[in-house]
């Protein structure tokens, strides 16, 4: 190959703090997207000490590396490297990333745009970057953007998510257990909170965590205080709740459900009013009339077949009816019109300076659970669709263990909380509804779900299936990274997508004690030396246990 300078060029002088001016390998290869470049090791090996940590780290895999054509910076990403037959050469696969304008004066790149419009020719020499380069990459400009760390291996270039390409076409946060997702995912939300405090954001919360995280700046919510109207479900939610039988008795069951469901909302005044009243429209009515209702179908002497049907129905809302587990949505105190006051506390409109919603669904019955977000995320995207007309409210709908909720044909069981997500990941943006994913296992996520997510923030996973999943799902120019994700340490993690300006690594900042959520692991070693007050522990546990409170 053509002859490389040698490792005396490399040499630390003043104006190399800035950008280094000496090459370290050439392109050898030019294929679309990616190209093939070598690499010299001696080069590398000099600059391995280099002050400037980024250009310490060029040729390394992960790294950003950039390539001058004309009088532009092209930006490139190193994905893998192999020595060559004669190992005296590294090959390297990069990805392009984008380009920049070159500084007259320091020949550092200067105003960066994602994608490339020329591309290098074989034998271009292949500088690294430095410092000075990634400041001006991930400069912000004047976009709206939230800071969330450092990029890695640097201690004074921010990392910066904007909000609104990241927010207009959805986001996941993934990572294993005990990787910091929570504290996070909390990070991310503050940053957001402090950002607009007039916003409208709802999050889902399956363990009771971020309560604690947000009480200064959130509403919180919980089977206490949640107070959501039974009426507010839509006839595939009822069915869930209310039908016991499967196959084709099931059939046979919501077809009664549905008239006389149909019946009850007709007969309030709210019902009277609308001309054609469908079973979906959220019209209240009273659990004692749709069970009148049932009770005249069962007595009437041509209906078809057995009394068995109706006998199920009637059973099932009378044993929810008097459960005091679901007092918080089958109350007969929830009868009035509050769909109005609801949608105000829930989605935050007006916020009062407190623009997020923690619903803490730990304390509803699990046979429910499902049902309860799926009226949750559904008024949602159905609020959005009907204020199509009005001054637009846009809204972050954020799901912790969204996996539980979207799950992928192998575990799904056709409910209605997963096709009205995956409905939101496919439509929301069209109606200003964003999609907030959080979760440890993507692989178990419905197929496409996480396609739908334009910016993934991925922290470290251990599960191989779950690495294959993402690595899927990441776009081309962040292949070079995923191969890190292994070995990201805990408040680590890549993040690509529309969110940032090109893919990269992030160290997170730290959260003040008062802002984290109660997600902490507890401690063996310290909590096994304790002892005394059992007694008191197991005689206020079952009474919590037994009166089913929290």
């Amino acid at each position: 190959m053509t002859e490389m300078p040698g490792a005396d060029a490399f040499v630390t002088s003043a104006d190399s703090l800035a950008a280094v001016r000496d090459p370290i390998g050439m392109v050898m290869e030019i294929a679309g997207s990616s190209s093939q470049v070598m690499l010299d090791p001696d080069c590398l090996t000099a600059i391995g000490g280099h002050p400037d940590p980024i250009v310490a780290a060029a040729g390394s895999v992960g790294s950003p590396i950039k390539m001058r054509v004309g009088g532009i910076w092209l930006v490139a990403s190193v994905r893998s490297l192999k020595l060559t037959d004669g190992g005296d050469r590294i090959a390297a696969v990069v990805d392009f990333l984008g380009e920049g304008d070159e500084h007259p004066g320091t020949g550092v790149l200067s105003r960066f745009r994602r994608g490339v419009t020329r591309y290098p020719t074989p034998g271009c020499y292949v500088y690294p970057a430095a410092t000075a380069d990634l400041k001006q990459i991930y400069a912000t400009e004047d976009r709206a953007h939230i800071e969330i760390g450092t990029v890695y291996p640097t201690r004074d270039v921010r990392a910066a998510l904007y909000v609104d390409a990241m927010l207009g076409k959805h986001f996941a946060l993934l990572g294993s257990t005990g990787t910091g997702k929570s504290t996070t995912a909390a990070l991310i939300l503050h940053r957001i909170c402090d950002l607009a405090p007039q916003g409208h954001i709802l999050m889902i919360d399956p363990h009771g965590e971020y309560a604690a995280a947000f009480r200064s700046n959130g509403a919180i919510f919980d089977v206490s205080n949640l107070q959501m109207p039974y009426w507010l479900m839509n006839f595939a939610e009822h069915c869930e709740v209310f039908l016991t039988s499967t196959g084709s008795s099931r059939q046979m069951d919501a077809d009664i459900l549905a008239k006389c469901l149909l019946l009850a909302r007709a007969k309030s005044r709210l019902g009277q009013e609308i001309a054609k009243l469908t079973v979906d429209a959220p019209i209240p009515y009273l659990l004692s009339d749709l069970l009148n209702f049932i009770q005249a179908e069962m007595g009437k002497l041509d209906r078809a077949g057995d009394t068995a049907p109706y006998m199920r129905l009637k059973t099932k809302i009378e044993e929810i009816k008097s459960d005091p587990r679901y007092g918080f949505m089958f109350s007969g105190l929830l009868v009035a019109d509050t769909m109005a006051a609801f949608i105000e506390r829930i989605f935050r409109l007006p916020g009062g300076g407190k623009p997020i919603s923690i619903i803490d669904v730990s304390g509803v019955p699990s046979e429910i659970t499902s049902v309860v977000v799926a009226v949750l995320s559904r008024m949602v995207f159905d609020f959005a669709i009907w204020s199509r007309n009005e001054p637009q409210r846009p809204i972050l709908l954020v799901c912790e263990e969204a996996h539980r909720y979207i799950p992928n044909d192998r575990n799904g069981d056709a409910s209605s909380v997963g096709k009205i997500l995956s409905r939101i990941a496919k439509e929301g943006r069209k109606y200003g509804v964003s999609l907030g994913l959080i979760t440890q296992r993507p692989s178990d996520l419905a197929e496409g779900v996480l396609s739908q997510c334009g910016t993934i923030i991925s922290m470290r996973l251990n599960n191989d299936r779950d690495q294959a999943f993402v690595r899927a799902a990441m776009p081309e120019g962040a292949r070079g990274f995923l191969d890190s994700i292994p070995a990201l340490r805990n408040r680590e993690c890549i993040i690509c997508g529309e969110g940032v300006a090109i893919p990269i690594r992030v160290a997170f900042d730290g959260l003040e004690e008062a802002k984290r959520p109660a997600s902490e692991d507890p401690l063996f070693s310290e909590a096994w030396t304790e002892v005394g007050g059992e007694d008191e522990i197991i005689a206020r546990t079952i009474r919590r246990w037994r009166a089913q409170g929290r």
